[in-house]
């Protein structure tokens, strides 16, 4: 004999189901013995922290990481995680911020409440920064040895952490997914720490280092890797890790282990090999451009921050020429140095004060001209040629009529051009066939 069960009947546990499990959810609450609020108040903190920052330190903290609220200008505070130790007498790291670019006042506010959402707010109750958490299961905050600040339920599960939101900065065991948060962003070298136009992506297989100008809707690429994994799929993990090198440990790796999309292809990238326990170390990507890893050495009394790798080094690695910024917001870069300011009239000594002349109203071309630099390449140049081939004129038209282009560099072999919307740093070359145009007024 058959017996089916009736589909009403299914359809009615399932909805039971459904609501008893949404219903054990919405009732679990943060104990209020795990429930708190801290007020940003009182005395600073004494010791050396970076940016030349002020700081108050809250009481979630477990060596070497701590939570705080600092600030580069007064009354304009950031949450965020420092990692150091006052022991060390070495400057204290900040590795993680909250709301990075909307900064709150004295008497701002951390809370997290029985309905389990972390929130930062401002002294009149506007709310910064929130964790979007609330009635989901959680019972309650905890900071782990490797820096993740995490909100977790009953089950031990995380709801939230902080190593799915990176700023500028992975820490060991901290992962870049495709389907999640994939990049870093540089902070701004100006004193309010918003995001600077500098970042790391992973993408492709590759990581790729671009800069966003201001004056363009795309970013301009100016470093990629090695390719990663066997040539098929692409990037699905890049997790910055640190490990032993041997069984007895002379030394550690640093670098990525990686895993590809539609591929059995994974493995690992290294970048550096420090000769002590490397465990405390921290990827950024800095406001300069350039891509570092510091390790903290906790046996060390004094400079127990090491800067164990320089993407952009001028010696191993990168040249310095290549960044975007090297030599500001105009200049000729050759051997690692900012040796010429380009002008109308020829070459100059470079200082900081060159830069590309200063444009009228934009009519179409109609008012502006060009003088020409040869034997240059723009920083971006490396990975993009520009359009083409065409010719020298058309590509002169081309940039006379888009206000977004500042100039143009041109390959006489190829006859490509490439239009630039900000000019930064030219890098020497020793082909004379590569020439720049920059744009002036008539």
């Amino acid at each position: 004999m058959h017996c089916s069960f009736p589909s009403f009947s299914l359809a009615l546990f399932t909805l039971l189901f459904f609501i008893l499990c949404s219903s054990n959810v919405a009732n679990a609450k943060v104990p209020p013995s795990r429930t708190f609020k801290y007020i940003n108040e009182g005395d600073l903190g004494e010791y050396s922290v970076e940016y030349f920052a002020d700081y108050r330190a809250l009481p979630i903290y477990l060596f070497p990481f701590q939570l705080c609220f600092y600030n580069t200008t007064p009354n304009a505070y950031t949450l965020a995680l420092r990692m150091g130790h006052r022991r060390s007498e070495s400057i204290m790291r900040w590795v993680w911020e909250a709301n990075r670019g909307r900064p709150v006042g004295e008497n701002a506010t951390l809370a997290l409440g029985s309905e389990g959402n972390l929130v930062l707010a401002d002294a009149d109750g506007t709310v910064v920064w929130q964790t979007g958490t609330a009635n989901k299961g959680v019972v309650g905050l905890k900071l782990l040895a490797n820096g993740n600040l995490a909100l977790y339920d009953k089950k031990g599960k995380f709801i939230w952490q902080s190593f799915d939101h990176p700023t500028d900065t992975l820490l060991v065991g901290q992962t870049l997914r495709s389907n999640g948060p994939n990049k870093l962003v540089s902070r701004t070298s100006t004193a309010d720490g918003s995001e600077g136009p500098h970042s790391f992506v992973m993408e492709q297989r590759y990581f790729k280092l671009y800069y966003k100008s201001k004056y363009s809707p795309s970013p301009l690429l100016y470093y990629r890797s090695d390719e990663f994994g066997n040539g098929q799929g692409s990037l699905a993990n890049l997790n910055f890790y640190s490990m032993p090198e041997t069984e007895q440990a002379y030394a550690f790796e640093l670098g990525f282990t990686f895993d590809m999309n539609n591929s059995s292809s994974s493995g690992t990238h290294i970048l550096s090999r420090p000769k002590y326990n490397s465990t405390y170390s921290m990827l950024r990507m800095e406001s300069d451009g350039n891509l570092k890893i510091y390790t903290y050495n906790e046996n060390v009394d004094w400079g127990a921050w090491e800067n164990t790798f320089k993407l952009f080094d001028g010696d191993n690695h990168e040249s310095l020429c290549k960044l975007p910024k090297m030599c500001g917001s105009l200049g000729i870069c050759e051997d690692n140095q900012c040796v010429a300011c380009p002008k109308p009239k020829g070459l100059l000594g470079w200082s900081k004060n060159c830069a590309p002349p200063v444009l009228p109203p934009c009519k179409g071309g109609a008012n502006i001209g060009y003088y020409k630099v040869v034997g240059v390449e723009h920083f971006s140049n490396a990975y993009a040629e520009g359009d083409g081939p065409m010719k020298l004129s058309d590509c002169r038209t081309k940039c006379s009529n888009d206000c977004g282009c500042l100039g143009f560099f041109y390959r006489e072999e190829s006859s490509k051009c490439l239009q630039i919307p900000e000019l930064g740093t030219l890098v020497k070359v020793s082909n004379p066939a590569h020439v720049g145009y920059i744009k002036m007024p008539k």
